[in-house]
């Protein structure tokens, strides 16, 4: 089989294990949909747990290790983007079905899954310097409005609210409108993906009881050691403040901005509404067209690869 099967979900709703227990099934490859994966060296934070790429055991003889794509491809500090991501997702995609294998996209940025499925037309938009400039110094709430504004414009409707929750997003997103208004120029079209789209569905309490556990988990194991690194490494705070959540909340408790207590507890806030707003972006996919095959999340994995399964055989006739 070649066809594509998609698995998403919010975070801790246990994606990337599921993604792993189907590929040893089907001999398939995993393609990552992470927008903070793809960076080095950047690993406690945005929960790469890379040894969920191996399934099966040693003494059954069984044990296998799917290969992955698009984690760990650029360096911290860079300001990675959707363009970019729709490239590398047709490299990778194009290298699973060349080897026969079958590619499997997994993860929980909507809007790169949304972006390859639908095949959005994008142009990469460099840097403007003045643009910038202008912008400084500006409020979250005037950059969304002057954002809101362009996009009017521009009569464009794929960036939502969730990708202006920082100043930093929201110029970016005012730079690639206003580069659209003053550029035209041909899009890049890459064509529509055809997948099964499966969604992994966790109760809220359940959700979020996970969250905490798993954000103490990761502060115990060296997270902000992690950030720091980064820090001493020369990555600026600011960057790593403009991933957003972990990055986010741990470097303004390095640099001094809030105490341990205050960074735990708005960073568990943040990660539960991060979810939240995940579940409201793929509710949003269904009302655009996609239908997403839903399965609980807290069922045993023979059950839920199963689960896939059927619906292989029933959507592909194998």
């Amino acid at each position: 089989m070649k066809q594509m099967i998609t698995i998403l979900g919010p975070t801790a709703s246990g994606k990337t294990p599921l993604a792993a227990a189907l590929a040893k099934e089907i001999d398939g490859e995993i393609i990552s949909a992470d927008s903070r994966q793809v960076y080095r060296r950047m690993d406690i934070g945005t929960g790469k747990d890379l040894e969920e790429y191996v399934v099966g055991r040693q003494e059954s003889g069984d044990k296998r290790n799917i290969p992955y794509y698009l984690i760990d491809i650029v360096e911290p500090g860079t300001k990675y983007n959707l363009f970019q991501y729709q490239q590398d997702f047709f490299d990778a995609y194009n290298n699973i079905i060349g080897n026969g294998k079958t590619p499997i996209l997994c993860g929980g940025t909507g809007l790169y899954i949304e972006a390859v499925l639908k095949g959005y037309k994008l142009s990469p938009v460099p840097q403007n310097q003045e643009l910038r400039e202008r912008l400084e110094g500006k409020s979250l709430t005037e950059l969304t409005q002057i954002l809101m504004a362009l996009k009017e414009k521009n009569g464009s409707n794929m960036h939502n609210t969730t990708d202006v929750d920082s100043c930093q997003r929201a110029i970016r997103a005012i730079e690639i409108e206003t580069y659209n208004i003053e550029h035209p120029m041909p899009l890049r079209e890459l064509p529509p993906i055809p997948s099964l789209i499966v969604g992994v569905n966790i109760d809220r309490e359940q959700r979020r009881e996970k969250i905490t556990r798993r954000l103490k988990a990761r502060l115990e194991g060296g997270m902000v050691e992690e950030v720091k690194a980064l820090l001493d490494e020369g990555i600026p705070a600011e960057d790593l403040i403009y991933y957003g959540l972990e990055y986010k909340f741990v470097t303004e408790y390095l640099v001094g901005k809030t105490t341990y207590e205050e960074m735990f507890q708005r960073l568990e806030i943040a990660i539960h509404q991060f979810a939240k707003r995940q579940m409201t972006w793929f509710r949003g996919m269904e009302r655009r067209g996609f239908t997403i095959h839903w399965i609980e999340a807290m069922q045993p994995m023979e059950e839920k690869v199963k689960q896939i399964m059927q619906l292989i055989t029933k959507n592909y006739g194998l």
